[in-house]
């Protein structure tokens, strides 16, 4: 516990060379947090779901979950949605980001059976945000493919998935087209892809290098944008709503201001950001991306580039299928270009083959890719308006996570401050479009390959008690007092 405390202070201390910005937020900026039905609902088998490839992934793969826990009961948020409902309330929020379970809607991932039960606890919930006036963003895919999908077709390595999340998609735009305005297709394809269909560290566990996840990431890009298409051909003038899929990053923070290093880390972007925003955004993948990936590719004796190319059709497909970026992002890292790396067999992290590294005065959270830099998140800004144009952006989700618990969380509620500061800097400064903020999260949960040892909320979660009791941190209570106030600092300015 003084070690903790000690990194706690280190925390503290690593966030005092920032400067707090003392401006209000814009009047029409809006606050919310954010969950994920596989990590919060439990119910797993409930009221007709079926099971989903991180249900399969924890109950057969259990040596790949650090405390070899499952999400069956998680938060049991599938039974105590009006709970966490009244806790967005409380905290003075605008929206709450929450995602639908496809498994819950369609058990065989098929269009060929509704789960009325599924449906209904899905409108009961956005009844209840509507009763308190709080506005539902609903993801449609937060990584929780229907295990039958994966089993059968092979999940997203097979193209016809992309034509059944469509069908997914345009049924939930049906069925809740009179309670949702702001839609997320799918999130992070980064994780889901390079993950799940290339280290295999995630569900489903497919282990395939340097090919796997170029496959997935084609497809997922393209079952993006034949929901977004589906909505705006057939919901858009009616419901008047949004659509974007969520893009995740680091910050890779050139490590000097050599050629080398600057193109090191314009390279690490591409790789990790622009791999999935350049097709929706500027059309086709980043050059650099097709370049090396091609180049690479034979010299490892592959007859075509292991990255699918698109067809110039598919690029015009693609191209604007977005009504705003929506970004997750949670740390920094510093970057060093280094020699490619020698040709045996393929990775992507050959493909991109550059140094990354954390100064050893950052706080690191809990996780040691967690490089706690506030003002990484303005560069980022910056870049993603420089590189994309004037888009509106929306923060999907940013928080910081540890392994205690503690519920003086005093080290959240600096990250918090110290990150929502690099946003007022970014809007005021910059000129960022920047609308939203959203943190992750308003409770503890399944945190994937964490289980229950990693601890993002700003209510605790008691996972040994089997009413899953919900109780505020000190951060609970700042950041309802920052949503009142829309000020970061005892006395803002104009």
């Amino acid at each position: 516990m003084k070690l903790f405390i000690f990194v706690l202070s280190l925390i503290s201390l690593g966030f005092a060379d920032d400067e707090i910005n003392s401006r209000y937020f814009p009047e029409n900026f809006k606050f919310g947090v954010a969950n994920a039905a596989p990590q919060i609902e439990g119910g797993w088998l409930e009221d007709g779901k079926t099971e989903t490839v991180w249900d399969h992934f924890a109950h057969t793969r259990p040596e790949m979950i650090v405390d070899r826990s499952t999400p069956d009961i998680a938060c049991d948020s599938y039974h105590k949605y009006k709970e966490d409902v009244a806790m967005v309330k409380a905290m003075g929020l605008d929206y709450y980001r929450l995602s639908i379970a496809w498994a819950r809607i369609l058990p065989t991932g098929y269009p060929d059976k509704i789960n009325q039960a599924g449906v209904q606890y899905y409108k009961n919930l956005f009844a209840e945000l509507k009763a308190v006036n709080v506005e539902p963003m609903v993801t449609l895919y937060h990584w929780d493919l229907p295990q039958s999908l994966e089993d059968e077709l092979g999940g997203w390595l097979n193209e016809t998935v992309a034509d059944l999340f469509a069908e997914y998609a345009r049924l939930c735009f049906e069925l809740f087209k009179d309670d949702v305005k702001m839609w997320i297709t799918i999130n992070e394809p980064k994780q889901v892809c390079q993950a799940g269909y290339g280290t295999g560290f995630f569900a489903p566990g497919v282990v395939s290098n340097g090919v796997g996840e170029y496959i997935c990431t084609k497809n997922v890009i393209l079952a993006h944008a034949k929901a977004y298409h589906i909505y705006d051909n057939e919901f858009r003038a009616a419901s008047q709503g949004r659509v974007a899929m969520v893009v995740d990053t680091t910050w890779f923070e050139p490590a000097s201001d050599s050629a080398e290093d600057q193109e090191a880390s314009e390279r690490a972007l591409q790789f990790n950001l622009g791999l999935y925003a350049n097709p929706i955004f500027i059309g086709n993948w980043p050059q650099v991306v097709i370049d090396r990936v091609a180049q690479r590719s034979a010299l490892e004796g592959f007859a075509t580039s292991r990255l699918p190319a698109f067809t110039e059709e598919e690029i015009a497909y693609v191209k604007g299928t977005y009504d705003y970026l929506a970004l997750n992002h949670y740390a920094t890292n510093m970057i060093n270009a280094t020699s490619d790396a020698p040709i045996a067999d393929p990775a992507y992290w050959k493909d991109i083959s550059v140094v990354t590294w954390k100064k050893p005065e950052w706080p690191s959270g809990s996780a040691d890719w967690f490089g706690v830099v506030p003002w990484g998140l303005r560069h980022l800004l910056v870049w993603l308006k420089k590189t994309y144009g004037d888009v509106e952006i929306v923060i999907t989700e940013n928080g910081l996570s540890d392994t205690t618990g503690i519920m003086e969380d005093d080290h959240r509620i600096s990250y918090y401050q110290g990150y929502l500061s690099a946003c007022l800097d970014a809007i005021y400064e910059d000129g960022v479009n920047l609308s939203t903020y959203t943190a992750w999260s308003i409770i503890d949960d399944w945190e994937w390959t964490g289980g229950y040892t990693s601890f993002l909320g700003m209510y605790y979660v008691n996972f040994t008690d089997p009413e899953r009791t919900r109780i505020p941190r000190k951060s609970a209570s700042w950041f309802t007092n920052m949503v009142a106030t829309r000020c970061l600092v005892d006395t803002c300015t104009k």
